[in-house]
């Protein structure tokens, strides 16, 4: 009887042993986290704060400041990647938000069907992984 209760001890030891060291688990390394960027649509511009940022998963929060509907464009100039987003229409006064895994390059900010001067962003490599 001691020698099984020995045994169940020792492969309890070993299995113990056997966890948790190993750092190749499937998230490694973890994508980057989110960044917010601000934006505001004025009558004569959008503007965007910050305008310089590493590639990767953004929130664009966006207000309108105008009288009127506005929808906004996201889209990354010269990519044949499809990397092409927009806003529904966002009433006077209210605000909109707009995810997404912006890539490496320049990126336009801009009202569509508007003559309101696009933003434009500046992204840099890819942000490294969460901690």
């Amino acid at each position: 009887m001691r020698s099984i209760a020995a045994i169940t001890v020792a492969a309890a030891m070993l299995l113990a042993a056997s966890c948790g060291g190993d750092e190749n688990y499937p998230n490694s390394p973890r994508p980057s986290s989110a960044i917010v960027l601000s934006a505001s649509i004025t009558s004569e511009a959008v503007s965007v704060f910050p305008t310089r940022f590493g590639a990767g998963p953004v929130s664009l929060v966006i207000t309108n400041q105008t009288a009127a509907a506005q929808q906004i464009g996201f889209k990354a100039e010269g990519r044949a990647d499809g990397f092409d987003q927009q806003t529904g229409p966002i009433n006077p006064g209210d605000t909109a938000t707009l995810r997404a895994d912006v890539p490496r390059g320049k990126v336009t900010v801009k009202v569509l069907g508007d003559g309101i001067e696009p933003a434009e962003l500046r992204v840099g490599a890819k942000r490294g992984g969460a901690p």
